[in-house]
């Protein structure tokens, strides 16, 4: 039984950090994955803030940063690589997306993948979901195929994230898709309080819950729309933050709260609850440890609905685990990307890969 060990690395779109699981990957009559190691880097204030204005940038100087964000994150993987005296097989870095606008052809992560295979000295894999864009896909979501792979006992796997997404079997294909924001609005509301984020969903359940601010939310056409479908933090811009004034930030905190779990909840009974299935829904991201929206979601939900949440470590990095499958599948050269989720005209094996220079030493 061939193993392989890859070092896969993600930053989401609620800048939370660098999230890197270091796993070995089997696979007999199935898939295994074996998590070695992880650990997540936060950022500090400046590329914080560097990060979470880029899309203001020119085009030289989104470029300068698409660099030394590349050194920054080949530097993180060199230096966790050395603590742990593994050397992967493969380093897969999603890297950190800027802008996603699939319906123009443009999806846009930096984290440029020739810096970190050189500091690595590693072969490196980068730009999972360029390709699928240019087949005419949404780019999004990616994680459907390890869902399938590697988490296939769950009927149902949720990841609340920046966004909150949603993949399942329906008639013998994945079908996936961005269900509403999630810990980006969050997020974006705790800040307003000087609060990095909502602990537990306290604020929120402290709050108040706007009817009217929440009928707007659940108005828009966006959840109306059929899969595939994906979103990005332009889309929030522009249609989710103005909607969230005249009224504490504590109130739309527990609004928003009402309106992922609504949302959520849609996604499942719209889609294949009632079909057959167990019915076991399994929850990860940052969002599986928001308390209060975890409960929301169980009231929302139908009784036979089982929510799971999984280990820590599950929750937190089951998107790095799957990003580093999905660059070691393209080196197997085995389609990483449905159709069936993205809407793309076939399937594909998408990633950019990185052959560096070998080094004698790190």
């Amino acid at each position: 039984m061939k193993k392989y060990v890859v070092l896969g690395m993600m930053s989401g779109t609620s800048l939370d950090g660098l999230d890197m699981a270091l796993v070995q990957f089997s696979k007999s009559e199935s898939w295994a994955y074996k998590l070695l190691g992880c650990k997540t880097v936060p950022y500090k204030e400046k590329l914080y803030k560097q990060l979470e204005s880029a899309t203001q940038l020119s085009g030289l100087e989104l470029k300068k940063l698409d660099i030394k964000y590349g050194k920054w994150i080949g530097e993180q993987a060199r230096g966790y690589i050395e603590v742990n005296n593994i050397t992967p097989d493969l380093v897969v870095s999603h890297g950190h997306t800027i802008f996603h606008q699939p319906e123009i052809g443009l999806t846009h992560q930096i984290g440029d993948g020739a810096r970190i295979a050189t500091i690595t000295g590693i072969n490196t894999i980068n730009d999972l979901r360029s390709l699928d864009v240019a087949l005419g896909g949404q780019g999004a979501p990616l994680v459907p195929v390890g869902d399938k792979l590697l988490f296939g006992e769950f009927d149902f796997c949720l990841n609340i994230g920046g966004f909150s997404n949603i993949s399942f079997d329906f008639k013998g294909e994945r079908k996936a898709f961005d269900i509403c924001p999630a810990n980006t609005v969050l997020n974006y509301l705790s800040n307003k309080i000087e609060m990095n984020y909502d602990d537990g969903g306290e604020i929120a359940k402290s709050g108040q819950l706007n009817i009217s601010v929440l009928n707007k939310l659940n108005a828009i056409e966006y959840y109306n729309k059929i899969p595939p479908k994906s979103l990005g933090i332009e889309w929030v811009q522009k249609y989710i933050f103005p909607l969230l004034v005249d009224d504490s930030e504590k109130n739309l905190l527990n609004t928003f709260c009402h309106h992922i779990a609504q949302q959520v909840n849609l996604s499942i009974t719209n889609n294949v609850l009632n079909r057959g299935l167990q019915n076991r829904l399994l929850i990860t991201g940052g969002g599986a440890k928001n308390s209060y929206l975890i409960e929301l979601i169980r009231k929302y939900s139908p009784e036979k609905l089982r929510v799971i949440i999984p280990d820590e470590q599950v929750i937190d990095f089951k998107e790095a685990i799957i990003f580093g499958f999905l660059g070691l599948l393209k080196t197997l050269s085995i389609n990483n990307t449905l159709k069936s989720v993205t809407g793309a005209i076939s399937d594909s094996c998408g990633g950019l890969l990185y052959n560096p220079v070998k080094k004698t030493s790190m």
